[in-house]
């Protein structure tokens, strides 16, 4: 059975992407930036189920074994061993496999929930430079018009060098 945080986070980068692509596509680097930080977080979330998948399946392999363990012991040393402890022992084996699904869930939760983290703290510092470099440009192009004018001049002049250098 497929989990549903796999299907969940396929959802969200497939969102993340077509929104990726709609920002570059529109040029709004806030809507790019965003789709990319929903991209990584659905990968995260698939990645997180896609583990839940493998642990969840690797304790049930784990739990027959001892099962098929147990009662292998059981046919083999007959009435030499209590049936009852060889069944204890087995019970104790699944708990403890048990235990190992549990603490490799958590683990795998919290690198799922550090790598979505850190793809919004990603965003919000891409955000946050954007902005910033945004009033740097703003202010000079304010405070030096006749230079940024020229600048944005030579530039353009540049590119139509470059354009025509490619048509020849």
């Amino acid at each position: 059975m497929v989990d549903t945080d796999r299907i969940t986070g396929a959802a969200k980068e497939f969102g993340g992407k077509v929104q990726g692509a709609v920002g570059d596509l529109t040029g709004s680097k806030q809507n790019a930036a965003e789709g990319r930080a929903r991209e990584a977080a659905g990968t995260a979330e698939n990645f997180y189920g896609q583990a839940k998948d493998t642990v969840r399946d690797a304790a049930e392999h784990v739990a027959d074994t001892a099962r098929d363990i147990g009662g292998r012991i059981r046919e083999a040393v007959g009435g030499l061993v209590d049936p009852d402890d060889v069944e204890d022992r087995a019970r104790r084996a699944q708990g403890a496999a048990e235990d190992h699904l549990v603490r490799a869930r958590r683990s795998v939760r919290g690198a799922a929930d550090d790598a979505s983290d850190y793809a919004e703290e990603a965003y919000e510092r891409g955000a946050h430079a954007l902005r910033h470099g945004a009033r740097g440009v703003s202010g000079q192009v304010a405070a030096y018009p006749l230079a940024s004018l020229l600048i944005a001049g030579a530039v353009g002049f540049g590119l139509g060098l470059l354009v025509n250098a490619t048509r020849d």
